[in-house]
């Protein structure tokens, strides 16, 4: 900076977690007493669409000058912003969403901390910095998904700031909300190593109702205790994403795990504890769900076929190698075998993601393995050339004749699993 009235400063993030003793690749400046102009002209690149926000033009890292906001409309964007260089770092400090956000740290290293971040670090609490707080809906998935990032290092939402999160809830604020916004708040806390801590505290001020009806509503839902010794439907599904995150770190695997059963949560009172076809039930609802999040097409396919087919993985090793054919092509394993394994992974999550279950054996997984092993040893193109050698034959004849192959494999593969399964009992 050429200007000695200019100053810049640490903030955010990045002075958090170098207080937590963790690791923060990304760093936010904010400056203070400077113009766009005077940034402009010591070669930073103006970024910034709602607010002023410069690259480095050497770092890359993001400088945004000091600024104060003022709600002027609903939603995350309705916010008249001033930039003046009068801005003093306190001021922008508090419009941040929570205390541990609102440090800074000068060029010799020294920590600014005007609103008690140190504090509420050492004493593991995500607390507001002021009643602005309410004046922007995302923060109510931001501090859920602070809660999850740090709910092994003992943090909860301060009382008073869950208040403030059910009155944004309750405001309808949240339906102003970009969909874009809410995947990618959703997209984070599921890379969480426990995503159910965002989905619990969404539901403890009454935003998950907003965000996420349908997993909203399984809760109180009763399910067998035979199969399900948690018995309500909504933990079961929090209990799922979580074992999805012990399993793998994809995040359509974890979402696929947290709505395979949303079906549940229409299932007719007079029908419980049963969920007759709440496959089809949760499949249908996946799509709109999806659209609604603007969730990558990967995930939307994942969701669906968990939903549709995971308690026929589950049953896997008792179906006829006609009906476990069709799993395979549901799955679109033979073109897609990435996705079979991801589908796995989901059933397997479901089967652990239940109360006094989570460290149980889950041998449907490499028995289906197995099996599209050996359908997938079938050579296809060779299938096809002998067809053609016998005469015309058209694309149905020879999906046909490959179809017929990859069934004959999977008989003789079952053939051979139950006669080591009789030899290991002798």
């Amino acid at each position: 900076m050429t200007k000695s009235r200019m100053k810049t400063y640490l903030v955010g993030g990045a002075v958090r977690d170098r207080l937590l003793g963790l690791d923060n690749v990304d760093r936010d400046w904010v400056v203070v007493g400077a113009t766009q102009a005077e940034m402009e002209a010591a070669g930073f690149r103006d970024v910034g669409r709602d607010f002023p926000v410069f690259l480095h033009p050497e770092t890359g890292e993001e400088y945004a000058l000091a600024r104060t906001e003022r709600k002027t409309a609903p939603g995350y964007r309705g916010f008249a912003v001033n930039a003046d260089p009068s801005v003093t770092l306190e001021e922008d400090l508090q419009r941040r969403d929570l205390t541990i956000n609102a440090m800074a740290e000068d060029a010799d290293g020294q920590v600014i901390d005007p609103y008690g971040g140190l504090d509420d670090l050492e004493q593991g609490l995500l607390r507001h910095v002021s009643p602005a707080f309410v004046e922007d809906p995302l923060r109510v998935l931001r501090v859920a998904r602070f809660a999850a990032r740090y709910s092994d290092r003992g943090f909860r939402v301060a009382p008073e700031t869950l208040a403030l999160m059910r009155e944004i809830s309750d405001s309808g604020e949240l339906d102003h909300l970009v969909p874009e916004r809410c995947w990618q708040e959703l997209q984070s806390a599921l890379g969480e190593e426990r995503p159910s801590v965002f989905f619990r505290v969404l539901r403890d001020c009454n935003a998950l109702a907003a965000i996420l009806p349908e997993v909203d509503r399984l809760f109180g839902v009763p399910q067998p205790e035979q199969w399900h010794p948690e018995i309500d439907t909504g933990e079961h599904a929090l209990q799922c994403v979580d074992q999805a995150a012990r399993l793998s770190p994809d995040i359509d695997v974890r979402f696929a795990a947290l709505v395979h059963d949303i079906g549940k949560g229409l299932t007719d009172p007079q029908e419980w504890p049963r969920h007759i076809a709440h496959e089809k039930r949760s499949a249908d609802l996946v799509p709109a769900l999806c659209q609604r999040l603007r969730t990558p097409r990967s995930t939307r396919e994942l969701a669906q076929v968990s939903a549709m087919y995971h308690t026929q993985c589950h049953q896997v090793q008792s179906l006829r190698a006609a009906t476990l054919l069709r799993l395979l092509e549901q799955v679109d394993a033979f073109r897609r075998p990435q996705r079979l394994e991801n589908f796995i992974l989901v059933c397997e999550a479901d089967a652990r993601g239940r109360t006094g279950l989570e460290e149980r054996a889950y041998p449907q997984a490499d028995y289906l393995r197995g099996a599209f092993a050996a359908a997938n040893a079938v050579d296809s193109a060779e299938v096809a050339r002998s067809v053609q050698e016998r005469g015309r034959a058209d694309g149905d004849q020879i999906r046909q004749a490959i179809e017929n192959a990859r069934r004959r494999a999977l008989k003789q593969w079952q053939q051979e699993q139950q006669e080591q399964e009789e030899q290991k009992q002798q």
